[in-house]
């Protein structure tokens, strides 16, 4: 758990949050972020993924909430590492919040944790009509990979409410 304070490099949006991890009683609050940013289709059931995350380093699905966790939750961060790659999945910012450096806070909490865990590299996925997105990331010094991601469904999830 950390708290990301003024100074810390931070912009004043994200200098207020505390980064924990994820507890059952943020679940409601946690698919309506991702709802309202773009993030639940119809092939992965939210409610799913969160029961298949807390089954598998629980300690790594972050949330982030306004300090003394007044402002509940306005951040996540789902990542995983498996000793080969590490992985950040539902990186969520509450669009209300969005471009005040929490995305960013976010994610170099993800890559803290996944160098204390010894992991060498970090791989995400983005929609590629997700212009934005692939902008945050390249500022971040992200790049595209000579790989080509391919997925195949084990487990059919039915459809997200």
């Amino acid at each position: 758990m950390s708290t990301i304070a003024p100074g810390d490099g931070a912009d004043a949006a994200a200098s207020a949050v505390r980064i924990r991890p994820f507890a059952l009683a943020d679940t409601e609050t946690v698919v309506a972020l991702w709802r309202a940013c773009g993030l639940v289709v119809p092939w992965n059931d939210p409610y799913l993924d969160i029961e298949r995350k807390l089954a598998v380093q629980p300690e790594l699905f972050l949330v982030a909430e306004a300090a003394g966790g007044q402002g509940g939750v306005v951040g996540t961060a789902m990542v995983g590492y498996d000793g080969h790659r590490g992985w950040v999945n539902y990186l969520a910012v509450d669009p209300g919040l969005r471009r005040g450096g929490l995305g960013r806070v976010l994610m170099g909490e993800a890559e803290r944790l996944l160098l204390e865990r010894g992991c060498p590299k970090l791989n995400l996925q983005v929609r590629s009509t997700n212009e934005e997105v692939l902008e945050f990331y390249r500022r971040l010094g992200y790049a595209p990979d000579a790989a080509v991601s391919l997925g195949k469904r084990l487990i059919p999830d039915a459809p997200a409410n």
